[in-house]
């Protein structure tokens, strides 16, 4: 019997569908997309398609759950992310995976030119790319068409309209130009310089996608967790102490251009912004390749595991300790005294560490440590010595003091005029000095509280009273 012409084009879908479905299974070198929970969803749906010509009322439950499934990974994605170029929200996505990739071409593409490698590495990215085309070119319309045929009592809706969020700024010139070339070319196959150029220019895998990290221990696997949504301080908040941020610039800028820098100890009051200093290098530096990687005191052990994850990378890492201080008998100190100087292991060129105190020693010494004379110990001098050494060890020492009044009104001033708050000048200095007085610290803490909570009150009183 002759086919109608709908089932001849119902044949040609299915057919296309096919081809998409073995491409992608014969992804080598870029096979790890295929772990990515939205391309399984889509390929398993895919299969299903394909393979069932006449369904089952299981079959079709299959097909349905594989649908739903697809559609609400891609939609939890594509309405979270900030990563958003070209074409549907499903090329979105493909190309968000081929860029962050880390497989032995990616990786080696961050140090090198695409003319550096081997001609056979070369020839099999070029035959993925082909592959990974042809799943780009994956027709939502032709999906939903086969979907119609096996259900045509279901309503089937497409996955082209959903809205993610408009592009971020992370994602960088090189990954904007480069998904341009790729959205309008012919061949990707033939874009595989660009492609490379794009890895030497804003990297691959996770440090190219986050800015912020913490180390996850060692002892529960290791590794890094990014910090999707890092503070975002700026140094221009942070009102005086001129001089300590400029060391901290001055040092950042030599690391991030390859020059000799210092690892960088900052001390001082609590509450005078010495951790923000640090944290607000991130946003100085926003178009540059630094990464900050929080360690917690306890995981100073894991330094050396931190720094070989790293060393191999194209990013510049600063290591951030905060709150460092040490009891007595805690030994971990002696690992950091050791990654900062005195280790067989050289330090990576690409990695600092920047820690903060409250205490300018950072391993508590008693006065009965000086003049213990039932110590067995020979050489008591020496491990005292050692004790007050670590701190030498940081090229670069800052302290930040407690704010004199004056300094303590004028942080108070910047930040209440900079969110624009309907107050006069003499309320706000009785009430700034009010409430120092009521938590007996003066600090750029206290005065962000401060405000904070005169900010909440002026909003409340503004706000219409509410009719419930």
């Amino acid at each position: 019997m002759k086919k109608t012409p709908l089932e001849t084009q119902d044949g040609k879908s299915t057919a296309s569908l096919g081809k998409t479905l073995r491409a992608a299974q014969q992804l080598v070198i870029y096979r790890s997309v295929l772990s990515d929970p939205v391309v399984s969803a889509l390929l398993e749906l895919l299969d299903l398609l394909c393979r069932n010509a006449k369904l089952t009322r299981k079959g079709l439950l299959r097909i349905a759950e594989s649908y739903a499934t697809f559609f609400s990974r891609l939609a939890e994605r594509t309405e979270t992310s900030c990563q958003g170029w070209l074409g549907t929200p499903w090329q979105n996505h493909l190309l968000t995976l081929i860029f962050n990739d880390e497989n032995v071409f990616s990786s080696k593409a961050q140090h090198c030119r695409s003319t550096d490698f081997g001609k056979s590495l070369l020839g099999q990215v070029e035959l993925d790319l082909c592959r990974l085309q042809r799943l780009y070119h994956a027709d939502a319309g032709t999906v939903l068409s086969l979907l119609q045929k096996c259900d045509p009592e279901a309503e089937w809706l497409g996955w082209d309209e959903l809205g993610g969020a408009e592009s971020s700024s992370h994602s960088g010139l090189a990954r904007q130009q480069t998904a341009q070339l790729f959205h309008e070319a012919a061949e990707w196959s033939l874009l595989l310089p660009a492609l490379a150029g794009c890895y030497l220019q804003a990297g691959a895998g996770l440090f190219a996608q986050y800015r912020a990290f913490h180390w996850k221990p060692a002892a529960v696997g290791g590794g890094v967790r990014p910090i999707r949504e890092p503070d975002p301080i700026r140094l221009e908040e942070l009102v005086g102490y001129e001089s300590q941020k400029e060391w901290l610039v001055r040092n950042t800028e030599h690391f991030l251009a390859g020059r000799p820098a210092n690892n960088v100890f900052v001390y001082g009051d609590r509450g005078t912004g010495k951790s923000s200093a640090i944290k607000a290098l991130l946003n100085h530096f926003p178009s540059q390749p630094l990464r900050m990687i929080e360690v917690s005191r306890d995981d100073l052990g894991d330094l050396p595991e931190v720094m070989m994850l790293v060393r191999p990378r194209r990013e510049r890492f600063i290591l951030f300790v905060d709150d460092l201080s040490f009891e007595e008998g805690e030994t971990q100190y002696k690992t950091l005294k050791a990654v900062l100087e005195g280790s067989l292991e050289a330090r990576p060129k690409n990695v600092l560490i920047y820690a903060s105190s409250n205490r300018r020693h950072l391993i508590k010494e008693y006065f009965s440590d000086r003049n213990d004379l039932r110590s067995d110990e020979v050489r008591q001098q020496d491990t005292l010595q050692e004790k007050v050494s670590l701190a030498d060890r940081f090229g670069i020492q800052l302290v930040f003091v407690t704010p004199s009044q004056q300094e303590y009104l004028a942080i108070v001033r910047f930040m209440t005029h900079r969110r624009q708050l309907p107050i006069g000048e003499e309320e706000l200095r009785r009430r700034a000095l009010q409430w120092v007085q009521l938590h007996n610290a003066r600090s750029g803490r206290t005065a962000r509280q401060f405000v904070d909570d005169l900010t909440a009150e002026l909003h409340a009183s503004a706000s219409p009273p509410s009719t419930a």
